[in-house]
């Protein structure tokens, strides 16, 4: 990720415990710790709430980068991490262990939707399926994707096409047991962040070649390259790994004892509300423009006093 500000990575829940021993517990007007996104909306997002939280409400917020997903969740659980923002529930199967709303314990809480409405597939370039010379006219769905294997091959996926699937294994996308249980041929690649993945995408649009990726909406990648849906099944928790990603309708979560401990800020999480076209620029002016996050977070926050004062009311 494009994030100029230093950070400490912790791999696990039981590295952040012990990193975090001597911390003490959070309390009001105190020191609250929240984990920070491993990619740049989720991210940026919370970074504006840890802003507001800080000027606004007196606290002082230890930000924690680690890996999205289970570890985040069991950093909640243990009573390490007080909040995090945009869980995507289709990339966070343990949702439905431990938060009410999707059968689970009620030991990591939803504190309300981001705003956020994520969509997610894999995508080819516009120029190798529509247009005059387009090597693969008929890929529209992943039933086609075998036809143009060939297509897609490297010297690192051998004899199989080569698909660019999600860049963190901890989100979960099961992009391997996925084209193993549709029968696809195809090897898949995991590029280790989201910043080589998107500059993976751009090297080979940028010399035409072609390729098939996973990616996401919304995001700026989507401006800078014209590119094209391959269709998944239709997706089924039933079914899953062998469908598409349902719709994300993302929200911000944490720990059950913050609405009690720190009822303003959980109230301004729970009032936060940041759309897909409010996110994008900030997005874009991070990941393209190379905007230092904090910077980009803290203009927003100036700029939109009208909007985010409402959210502590």
């Amino acid at each position: 990720m494009n994030q100029k500000h230093t950070v400490t990575t912790l791999a696990s829940a039981s590295t952040l415990a012990l990193g975090l021993a001597l911390s003490g517990s959070a309390t009001a007007g105190g020191l609250l710790k929240a984990a920070v996104a491993d990619w740049t909306g989720g991210a940026v997002m919370c970074e504006i709430i840890h802003q507001i939280a800080e000027q606004e409400l007196d606290y002082k917020v230890k930000r924690i980068v680690m890996p999205s997903g289970p570890n985040v969740q069991a950093g909640i659980r243990a009573g390490d991490i007080d909040y995090a923002c945009e869980n995507w529930p289709s990339y966070n199967q343990n949702n439905s262990n431990y938060v009410a709303e999707f059968g689970g314990d009620g030991s990591v809480v939803k504190i309300a939707d981001s705003g956020v409405i994520g969509v997610s597939g894999y995508y080819a370039p516009r120029y190798l399926v529509e247009g005059d010379g387009a090597k693969a006219p008929e890929l529209k769905t992943w039933e086609n994707m075998n036809q143009y294997a060939d297509l897609f091959k490297t010297l690192e996926s051998g004899d199989k096409g080569r698909l660019i699937g999600c860049p963190v294994a901890a989100w979960e996308c099961d992009d391997t047991k996925r084209v193993e249980a549709l029968g696809l041929n195809y090897a898949v690649t995991e590029l280790g962040s989201e910043a080589a993945h998107w500059a993976e995408m751009q090297a080979a649009y940028k010399r035409q070649e072609p390729f098939i990726a996973y990616a996401w909406e919304p995001h700026w990648i989507h401006a800078a390259l014209d590119l094209v849906k391959v269709e998944l099944p239709e997706h089924s928790d039933d079914k899953w790994p062998a469908t598409g990603w349902a719709e994300d309708h993302t929200f911000n979560y944490g720990s059950p004892a913050l609405e009690k401990d720190h009822p303003e800020l959980f109230s301004l999480i729970q009032n936060f509300k940041l759309t897909n076209d409010m996110q994008a620029p900030l997005i874009l002016a991070i990941d393209v423009d190379g905007k230092d996050m904090e910077e980009v977070a803290g203009e927003w926050v100036a700029q939109n006093e009208g909007t985010w004062k409402s959210w502590l009311e």
